[in-house]
């Protein structure tokens, strides 16, 4: 049996709105994995050296790794929100929201640092 045939199977069909505001929120998590995948990729490709040698190796493929890991949840987050909205039970709690939000926070601040100081030597 399909997964979607066992997911109709439960509960009752939910407001179409509701649906498809779920599926823009999967399409908002895939575009964020795709940016992080471009912003590694990015960085790889196009950053000067940093302080650290081999950090930004190290940075960009924590950025991919991270794309990558937010496409796989991406449509787990929205098939458990469907199924909640199928039972008419509250909707999970996003758990991945403050890992991507201090994840991206401490890249950020890394590269940031590293690349005033390979400035202020260079």
């Amino acid at each position: 049996m399909s997964w979607p045939t066992r997911l109709r199977e439960r509960g009752e069909d939910p407001d179409p709105r509701f649906s498809f505001a779920n599926e823009r929120t999967f399409l908002a998590w895939i575009r964020t994995a795709l940016a992080l995948l471009a912003a590694g990729i990015g960085l790889e490709a196009f950053a000067p050296p940093l302080a650290v040698p081999g950090l930004r190796q190290v940075l960009a493929a924590a950025l991919v790794l991270s794309g990558v890991w937010i496409s796989g949840l991406a449509f787990r987050r929205w098939l458990r929100s469907e199924e909640a909205l199928r039972e008419r039970r509250p909707l999970p709690a996003p758990r991945l929201a403050p890992w991507l939000s201090y994840g991206i926070a401490a890249v950020a601040l890394a590269v940031f640092v590293l690349l005033v100081v390979a400035n202020l030597r260079g």
